[in-house]
């Protein structure tokens, strides 16, 4: 047969480029393309050579699997070929595999075994009279690298088995992965010492088991699941019995693993797994399906590289690459900033994707994501898909860096940003239109204003009809634009104008509470109120009168005076008392006395008294209970399992007392 030149000279550079990638994610660590693409390299590989097979060359990476043991490792050579699976990516490709399984054993009906497919790295276990003796990767599937002393590092790995398999070897395989929560926590230590992250569970536990130094190794808290033996040896007919003697033995086996009957079965687990997936602790992209019997297992027997008797249904890609045709920023319910990449449209996760979140300023300086990157962008299941990495290889030579607004640009108010917080914030709260609804939501809720009746489904009329812009816009409202609202009868539209008539009326603490100031809380707003007596004095004051308030430090000074420096801000304000609205005020506290400038914070469970007893003891002799600890706190009231608060409360040197020395304080003060 006569190949093409340019079929020839196609193959011979898929062959090159899947061997990089091969090098860069099994040697190097360095994965530089999402897995859906190197699938899309290999399956174009193996279609060429089908078609052609003179080009299946003795080294083509199709015949391979995985890539040679790294020299720093002694090799070691399996008994048994640590053989891949096939993959099947659509419901079809999973009924041809039954068919061909039923018309092969020439049945009418196969039991499968089904579990989870682990992503993470495959591993074989050699024991001796039920010692571990020897553990290996799986390199090239003939041979692997001996990684003995990293993984008996591994805690899921038992040393020693509770009954010794006569005097025969067994060797079990599985897989090493990392648990979604290790895995943020390495990361979140990595950042903390400014070294490099790593970019999924999958390569953070490759590259913990491959270090020369096996106590690096153990302090990635890596993971085992056993799902194999090289030979049915345990006296089992089937593989799920075969897992249940592993099990027995003290092996990790998936959970989540099922026995099914026939195709229905098999695709009914897939569809039961995709459901769970984002809920397992560990990462999986598919799930595995194995004829039960292990005689039939036997006879179906292997192709060049893969299980006849096995195949694994893998889930829609979760990461893709694509290119970011332009960055610029979101306004969130509370004023949050969060800028997004716009993307050309891309299919992952089962959907197109066309937005990525960038999370925060922070985020996307480490990122250094820019307009015109080609990046890798990742979906999974509901999550709301997010820019993973930047392929810097194909940065273009005149790319620039993206400059945060110092403007919303929904309402044109101050972007602000706390010394302590990674998320900047719209300043306009009270005007702001993406932070409208929520706005109108906490001005109405019962602890502020307590306009009965005005909620969320009658709050998102109001704004989508244009009728009620900022909280000052609610007293103009009239019988009959209510009325004429869904679901709103003459009597219902009545009964909020009456509930907003009595809201006219009412005290500085919920006004400044309704504000919706960020971090001022309903108790931070009862001890402003009590400070300064009048809303004007508030509005006029500087960080250094308002630090003067008890409980109010730096933080929460500087996100009120930002509030009142927003001009639109100022507008709302006089809109309510246009509107009528009043509240009583008074001359206010000016110093406040030894009984009330005392707080208490509350930590762990006290011997005889409830929460809610201690915190009304302290209230009632004028004290104050706050959730905090911080340097303006006067005592910790500490009870059994005291949490970090107590440490704080030590590390700052605030003084902790126990239930006695409380209830005795507490008499002192009658």
């Amino acid at each position: 047969m006569v190949i093409p030149g340019p079929v020839r000279k196609e193959a011979e550079a898929l062959r090159r480029e899947i061997e990089e990638h091969n090098r860069r994610y099994y040697l190097l660590d360095q994965p530089s393309i999402p897995d859906a693409e190197y699938d899309r390299l290999f399956r174009r590989l193996q279609e060429i050579e089908t078609g052609f097979p003179e080009l299946a060359l003795p080294d083509s990476p199709t015949l391979r699997v995985g890539a040679p043991p790294l020299a720093q490792f002694a090799a070691v050579a399996h008994r048994v070929p640590m053989l891949s699976l096939n993959n099947a990516f659509s419901a079809g490709e999973a009924r041809a595999f039954d068919e061909r399984v039923r018309k092969a054993l020439q049945v009418d009906q196969v039991e499968y075994a089904v579990e989870p497919k682990f992503d993470g790295l495959a591993i074989s276990l050699t024991y001796r009279d039920g010692v571990f003796v020897q553990g290996a990767t799986r390199g090239d599937g003939g041979t692997g690298e001996d990684v003995t002393p990293n993984l008996r590092t591994v805690r899921s790995i038992p040393l020693r088995l509770p009954e010794a398999v006569g005097g025969a070897a067994l060797e079990v395989r599985g897989e090493v992965l990392m648990f979604r929560r290790d895995f943020d926590a390495l990361n979140g230590r990595q950042r903390a010492s400014g070294e490099k992250e790593f970019m999924n569970p999958r390569n953070a536990a490759a590259g913990g088991l491959r270090q020369l130094d096996s106590r690096i190794t153990s302090r990635r808290l890596l993971r085992f699941f056993a799902y194999a033996v090289a030979e049915p040896d345990l006296s089992a007919k089937t593989h799920s019995e075969m897992l249940d003697r592993l099990k027995g033995m003290g092996f990790p086996v998936a959970g989540e693993r099922e026995t099914v009957s026939g195709i229905e079965g098999l695709l009914g687990y897939f569809a039961k797994i995709g459901v769970l997936r984002a809920k397992l602790p560990y990462a999986i992209d598919g799930v595995v399906y194995k004829v039960n019997r292990l005689d039939w297992q036997q006879q179906l027997g292997f192709v060049s590289r893969a299980p006849r008797f096995a195949i694994a249904h893998k889930f829609p890609a979760e990461e893709e690459f694509t290119e970011v045709i332009g960055i610029d920023v979101q306004v969130g319910r509370t004023g949050a900033i969060t800028p997004v990449a716009r993307l050309k449209p891309v299919f992952v996760g089962g959907v197109t994707v066309t937005n990525a979140t960038l999370h925060n300023e922070d985020e996307l300086r480490r990122k250094d994501v820019r307009a015109g990157d080609t990046v890798i962008v990742r979906r999974a299941g509901d999550v709301i898909p997010e820019v993973v990495s930047v392929v810097m290889e194909k940065r273009p030579p005149q790319s620039v860096s993206f400059s945060m607004p110092v403007q919303c640009p929904v309402c044109g108010s101050a972007i602000t940003k706390s010394p302590d917080e990674v998320v900047a914030r719209c300043s306009g709260g009270l005007f702001c239109a993406a932070q409208r609804k929520q706005a109108l939501l906490h001005f109405a809720s019962r602890r502020a204003l307590d306009i009965e009746g005005l909620g969320e489904k009658l709050v998102d009329q109001l704004v989508d009809g244009n009728l009620v812009r900022t909280p000052a816009d609610l007293y103009a409202l009239g019988l009959a634009q209510l009325s004429g609202l869904d679901r709103m009868a003459e009597k219902s539209a009545e009964n909020i104008l009456a509930a907003l008539d009595r809201s006219r009326n009412t005290t500085l603490q919920r006004v400044i509470y309704a504000l919706g100031i960020r971090n001022v809380g309903e108790s931070t707003a009862r001890d402003l109120a009590a400070h300064f007596g009048s809303l004007d004095r508030l509005m006029e004051a500087g960080l250094d009168a308002l630090e003067r308030v008890p409980d109010v430090g730096p933080v929460v000074a500087k996100s009120i005076r930002q509030f009142f420096d927003e001009p639109h801000n100022l507008q709302v304000i006089k809109g309510l008392r246009d509107a009528g609205l009043v509240w009583g005020e008074g001359e206010g506290r000016r110093e406040a006395n030894s009984r009330v400038s005392r707080i208490f914070v509350l930590t762990g469970t006290l011997p005889t008294l409830t929460r809610d007893e201690a915190h009304a003891m302290i209230e009632a002799r004028g004290g104050k209970v706050s959730g905090s600890v911080s340097k303006k706190t006067d005592y910790v009231l500490a009870g059994d399992d005291a949490g970090v608060k107590l440490d704080k409360a030590k590390s700052l040197g605030v003084k902790v007392i126990d239930e006695g020395e409380f209830l005795r304080l507490m008499e002192g003060s009658e």
